[in-house]
């Protein structure tokens, strides 16, 4: 009866005819609206409350409980003394550590690229060792050295209080690495064996032949480690503790949050240095939710296509 069910479907569809889901399909599209609209409010409100906390009076909010859904102001008007604060915090510390954190990110995404397509072209050709390097890269996501341990190695290659420090010990991972092994896996053989046929070599076949139809796995690692990158502060408070113009702007988010909690505990406290914790929040956010659509294109267009054609 089902198998006849679904013909007449087929055929009405064939011939242009509207098919009405049924009850059933109708309850499903609604439940999955549903949840779909609680997700996108449970995101979206901490975003607006963090908004109309950096427009509020800081004083205000201070004494304001509970979620703010408008700003909180005497005159009601917006307070955009929180933004002033924050360009001049530090002499422009918060600034000057955006081209900083851009700087790790470029160095992440570059170094990690490298490695990640270097490590997953090895894991992926059938080499005499080949089992024993993935088992030791598993071993990696189970087991790791410590802080205190890594530390001593960075510092031992004079990397502590530099840059170094924070883009080339966490720009790849072993699961980065396994992601890009699994994608080159996906590339047909005889594309890599016609281009060896024509003389090509390891790195023309790593970088010209296989990279560019593995690109959509390869688009997932590249934004994962740029996001990790972008919201790491751990790293830079233990590797440039004293040099604050090496400090991510994650770390001066941490720095200002932690000045601002003891700020009612002055004498007359500036109400609009306490709007800074708000307003450097949203200033951090704003290049992800710039990136991320232009993200979303890439690996929507990063499906895996061969080169073999018939």
């Amino acid at each position: 009866m089902s198998d006849k069910k679904n013909m007449i479907i087929k055929k009405a569809s064939k011939d242009g005819m509207v098919v009405h889901p049924s009850i059933s399909g109708r309850i499903a599209d609604i439940l999955i609206m549903v949840v779909l609209i609680t997700c996108m409010f449970i995101c979206l409100v901490p975003m607006w409350h963090t908004l109309m906390c950096s427009l509020s009076d800081g004083k205000q909010l201070q004494a304001h409980n509970g979620m703010a859904w408008w700003w909180v102001t005497l005159d009601g008007k917006p307070n955009f003394m929180g933004y002033l604060k924050t360009i001049n915090y530090g002499d422009f510390a918060i600034i000057k550590s955006y081209g900083i954190t851009l700087l790790y990110v470029a160095g992440n995404v570059f170094f990690g690229l490298i490695l990640n397509v270097i490590s997953g072209y090895v894991l992926y050709r059938k080499t005499k060792f080949g089992g024993v390097i993935a088992i030791f890269i598993l071993l990696t996501m189970m087991f790791g050295g410590g802080i205190v341990p890594t530390y001593m190695v960075i510092k031992n290659l004079g990397m502590v209080g530099t840059p170094w420090a924070l883009m080339l010990p966490g720009c790849t991972n072993a699961m980065f690495m396994l992601i890009a092994s699994n994608a080159f896996r996906q590339v047909p053989d005889s594309t890599v064996e016609a281009a060896e046929i024509d003389g090509a070599g390891h790195f023309t076949v790593m970088f010209k032949i296989m990279l560019p139809q593995a690109m959509g796995l390869i688009m997932v690692i590249i934004i994962n480690t740029a996001i990790l990158s972008w919201n790491s502060w751990f790293e830079a408070s233990i590797y440039v503790p004293n040099s604050q113009q090496l400090w991510p702007l994650q770390l001066w988010i941490k720095k200002v949050v932690a000045d601002n909690a003891s700020i009612v505990n002055v004498a007359v406290p500036d109400w609009n240095k306490y709007l800074v914790s708000y307003c450097v929040i949203l200033i951090a956010t704003i290049p992800v939710l710039i990136a991320m659509p232009f993200a979303q294109k890439q690996l929507q267009k990063g499906s895996f296509v061969g080169a073999v054609k018939g």
